[in-house]
């Protein structure tokens, strides 16, 4: 099975001081369809809460011009300030048969702002799938939508 799976990675440098997007994304999602409209249409919690580790969430979005959805299983680390989501179903699972993206930020080591770093670890369902890039970049365009929301705020 090599070369199905594998991991993508960007960095995406953010305004926002990395605690408030942290923050954002690990107990008020609730604000991304507001922060990201383009991005994100919905987020409701199906079990839990907002912000305690093994909540479930489905999320209603727009990849590439498609209306999909996600559910998965948050998990947050304060200590690394990382948003791991455990896909759980969804439209992804149509090509990929493990889908894991991870939302994690720091504060620049100089000046101010932070660096925001969106990864995706996945298994894709045959060799013709193609990495997920669109999904990489659409989970960038996310973080650079918080990090202009936070800065309004």
């Amino acid at each position: 099975m090599a070369g199905l799976t594998g991991k993508v990675e960007k960095e995406v440098e953010i305004d926002a001081p990395a605690e408030k997007f942290y923050k954002l994304w690990k107990s008020e999602c609730f604000h991304l369809p507001t922060a990201s409209p383009s991005n994100i249409q919905g987020v409701e919690v199906h079990e839990g809460d907002w912000e305690t580790g093994g909540s479930i969430k489905i999320w209603k979005y727009t990849v590439e011009g498609r209306a999909e959805t996600f559910k998965e299983k948050f998990e947050a680390d304060d200590e690394h300030m990382t948003v791991t989501l455990h896909g759980i179903e969804g439209d992804i699972y149509k090509i990929f048969k493990f889908w894991k993206p991870v939302f994690k930020v720091a504060p620049k080591q100089r000046g101010s702002g932070s660096v925001a770093t969106v990864s995706i670890e996945y298994e894709k369902r045959n060799k013709d799938v193609p990495d997920p890039v669109a999904y990489l970049d659409f989970m960038a365009s996310m973080s650079r939508d918080v990090a202009s929301h936070i800065m309004k705020a």
